[in-house]
C-alpha cells in the first residue's frame, strides 16, 4: 500500500482518485454516496426475491412469440457466466453473444462452452476484426489513456445492441452488479460507450480506417435503444444476495467452470492492462473500488481488504510472460511498450468526447423528472 495516500476509513479507497473527498471522520464520498443512494437500489433480500419474480414474468410474457425473451453477453467472466447459468433456472431464453476481440485465455473458452452446454442456449460470437482492432488498440496506448478497455468494452456493448435489435429483443441481461461494483471513481476513465471520444482518438493516431468495426451513437445510445426501441438493460445481480465466491463455487460443483484466479482473468488483455498499466502508469489499483464494494456490500472487512492490497499485483514472471506475448500480438517491442507506459499520462477529455452532451441530457431528464414527479430510467 502506498502511504503516501490518504485512504478512507470506512473502506480502501484513498487519493489516488483525485476526486476524493472525507468527512470529519475520515469517511470518502464514495461511502457516503453508497448510503444515500446506490443501497437504495439493491434488493439482496426477499423484497428483491418477490421483485426479480415479477420482472422476469413480464419478460416472458413480452416475449413468448418470439424465439429469444432475452439477451446477455458473455465473456467467461464470473459475473456474466453465473447470469447465465441462473438464466435456466430462471426459465429465461436468452441470445447469448459472446465478442471475441482476440484476446480470449483458453480457460474463458472452456467456461464459456460450459455455460452455453449447461443452459442449452445459442451462443453467437462475434469475431472482431483483429487488424481493426489492433490498430484502434495502438491507438489508445499511443493516446496514453487511462481507459485503455473502452475499444473492447464499446465493441461488446455496441455488439449486444445491434443483435438484439435484429432479433427484436427488448430486454438486455447485464451481470453488473452493487456487490462488487457499486464504487467507482468517475476521474479514473470516460465512459466505454462513447464513440466521438473513440473516433478521435483514433483519428488521431490510429493508421488505417475502421470499416467493421462496431460502434453506437449517442443517439442510438439515450434514445433510440431506450425510447424509441424501448429496450430496457435489467441487473439481476442486484435482486439476489450475490456473493461472487459463493456463485463461483457452486459453478464449479454443478458445471466444472473453473476460476481464473483473479478478477478478469479471462481476458489477457485486460490482466494486463488492470494489473500492470494502470498501476504502473497512472497509480491507479483497481482493486481498491473493488474490495471497497465488497466492504460496502457487507462481504470482507477493511482489515481483509487492506491486506489483500499488500499482495503483489503479479508475479515477476507472469507479468514478463504477459508483457511479452502483449508485444507479440500487437506487433511491438517491449521497448516501445515501455515508453508507451513511462509516456505522457493524459486524459480522455482531452480529445473531442460527448460529455457536454451527456450533461445536457442529464439536466433535460432531471426536468422532465421534477414534472413527473417520479424517476425516470431504463435500467432496472
Amino acid at each position: 500500500m502506498n502511504t503516501s495516500y490518504r485512504i478512507c476509513s470506512r473502506c480502501v479507497m484513498d487519493t489516488s482518485d483525485p476526486d476524493i473527498s472525507f468527512d470529519r471522520d475520515g469517511v470518502c464520498n464514495h461511502c457516503r454516496k453508497f448510503d444515500a443512494v446506490t443501497r437504495h437500489h439493491w434488493y439482496p433480500g426477499p423484497e428483491g426475491e418477490e421483485r426479480w419474480k415479477g420482472i422476469v414474468a413480464r419478460i416472458r410474457d413480452e416475449g413468448r412469440h418470439k424465439e429469444y425473451d432475452c439477451i446477455m453477453g458473455l465473456s467467461g467472466g464470473a459475473d456474466s457466466s453465473y447470469l447465465a447459468y441462473k438464466s435456466k433456472e430462471w426459465g429465461l431464453r436468452p441470445l447469448v453473444v459472446h465478442v471475441d476481440a482476440g484476446w480470449n485465455s483458453e480457460l474463458a473458452v472452456a467456461n464459456i462452452e460450459k455455460i452455453v452446454k449447461h443452459g442449452g442456449f445459442d451462443l453467437h460470437t462475434h469475431v472482431v476484426d483483429w487488424e481493426e482492432m489492433r490498430d484502434l488498440q495502438l491507438a489508445y496506448l499511443k493516446a496514453g489513456v487511462a481507459n485503455q478497455d473502452v475499444p473492447q468494452d464499446h465493441v461488446f456493448f455496441a455488439s449486444l445492441y445491434h443483435f438484439a435489435t435484429s432479433n427484436d429483443i427488448r430486454y438486455i441481461l447485464s451481470g453488473g452488479n452493487i456487490a462488487t461494483e457499486s464504487i467507482f471513481p468517475d476521474a479514473w476513465e470516460g465512459a466505454a460507450m462513447d464513440a466521438i471520444n473513440l473516433k478521435a482518438i483514433h483519428r488521431r493516431y490510429g493508421s488505417m480506417p475502421l470499416k467493421s468495426f462496431s460502434t453506437i451513437s449517442f443517439f442510438d445510445c439515450y434514445v433510440w435503444y431506450p425510447f424509441v426501441k424501448k429496450m430496457r438493460t435489467v441487473r439481476p445481480l442486484n435482486y439476489m444476495p450475490y456473493d461472487k465466491a459463493a456463485a463461483i463455487k457452486e459453478m464449479e460443483e454443478q458445471i466444472g467452470w473453473r476460476a481464473y484466479g483473479r478478477k478478469h482473468g479471462e481476458s489477457l488483455f485486460t490482466r494486463l492492462f488492470q494489473n500492470y498499466y494502470l498501476p504502473a502508469k497512472f497509480g491507479f489499483d483497481k482493486r481498491r473500488p473493488h474490495l471497497s464494494s465488497l466492504i460496502m456490500a457487507g462481504q470482507m472487512t477493511r482489515e481483509a481488504a487492506l491486506a489483500e492490497l499488500e499482495e503483489p499485483l503479479y508475479d515477476a514472471q507472469e507479468l514478463d510472460k504477459d508483457i511479452s506475448y502483449f508485444c507479440k500480438k500487437l506487433g511491438i517491442t517491449v521497448d516501445e511498450f515501455d515508453d508507451y507506459v513511462r509516456g505522457p499520462l493524459r486524459h480522455y477529455s482531452e480529445f473531442p468526447n460527448w460529455d457536454s452532451r451527456y450533461r445536457l441530457l442529464k439536466r433535460a431528464q432531471e426536468t422532465v423528472e421534477s414534472l413527473l414527479g417520479r424517476r425516470v430510467n431504463v435500467y432496472s
